[in-house]
């Protein structure tokens, strides 16, 4: 009966080799090669400028350039920047819209549908309508505020350095809170009504009930959310593009548009793909950070 068992272990164990197989292959041939052909570009001195150098192996020295690059320096900053200021308001705005619609009653449907359309619109559609909305004649937003004099005739958002990140970062956090809030809805579903009603017979407000149970609770997917969040914001790239370019001059050029511009437009292939390696490590060392987040168990459970 045992060696029985173990041979149908065995087989069981080789079907699911051959099952997950293809999935492994095909993660193999769109991930790992490209990022694996990427890593070996960057070890070349690849200038389509001057082609008459060919591809001389280099070694670290694209990596070493990048080090010493200003502009790479200040997209470096602009990203990380974005990531830590934007991240935690589609948090926190995911939050309340998913508590609204968990607890909504009526038109249930119609609040989640209505909640998801910014994330159905393509990206760059959304950034073309946060131009408009922040043109400096004719945007919604910028008429109010010369109205009311909170700026003047002549401010321009996407001329001002600091300015400018304000329409990208409205475009980035209105187009993605969204999905914050369909990760903590999913996640709020799984809590169990008997706790909130437990407290409540306990005496407990809804402040220490949503403190207390909701938000202990609702860690693995607040964690989940924030990964993901964080991952896309630290791969900046479209809405910044659609919007301003990275300008004024460099002032909203993140990481992954830098790359771009040295790649299509200064033709440096080998710097260029040094600095897709690093946007890849950056991102990468994130998401380390945040699985052993979500699998290190929180402070009550320890006890």
């Amino acid at each position: 009966m045992i060696r029985q068992a173990r041979a149908i272990e065995r087989e069981e164990r080789r079907l699911a080799r051959w099952l997950v197989a293809p999935a492994l292959v095909f993660i193999l041939l769109g991930s790992f090669v490209p990022i694996a052909a990427t890593g070996w570009e960057a070890l070349h001195g690849h200038d389509l400028r001057l082609p008459w150098l060919g591809r001389p192996f280099v070694g670290l020295a694209n990596f070493v350039e990048a080090t010493g690059d200003l502009r790479f320096r200040s997209a470096l900053l602009h990203t990380v920047t974005f990531a830590v200021i934007t991240v935690p308001l589609e948090l926190a705005l995911g939050l309340a819209l998913a508590l609204i619609m968990h607890t909504a009653v009526h038109g249930r449907a119609l609040i989640r549908l209505a909640a998801l359309l910014p994330w159905a619109v393509p990206t760059v559609v959304a950034a073309l309508v946060w131009r408009f909305m922040f043109d400096a004649q004719a945007g919604i937003i910028s008429a109010p505020l010369l109205t009311f004099g909170a700026v003047g005739e002549s401010f321009d958002w996407f001329v001002h350095p600091l300015a400018a990140w304000v329409p990208i970062g409205a475009a980035d956090i209105w187009k993605t809170t969204p999905f914050v809030a369909i990760l903590l809805l999913a996640g709020l579903q799984t809590i169990d009504p008997a706790l909130h009603e437990a407290a409540r017979m306990d005496g407990a407000r809804a402040v220490r009930r949503f403190a207390t149970i909701t938000l202990p609770l609702l860690r693995p997917a607040l964690i989940v959310a924030a990964a993901f969040r964080m991952l896309d914001a630290l791969r900046l790239f479209d809405v910044a593009y659609v919007l301003t370019g990275g300008g004024p001059g460099t002032a909203t050029e993140p990481l992954s548009l830098y790359a771009f511009i040295a790649l299509m437009q200064h033709l440096r292939f080998g710097y260029g793909s040094a600095l897709s390696v690093t946007v890849f490590l950056l991102t990468f060392g994130f998401a380390l950070i945040w699985v052993r987040a979500l699998g290190r168990p929180a402070v009550g459970d320890r006890m």
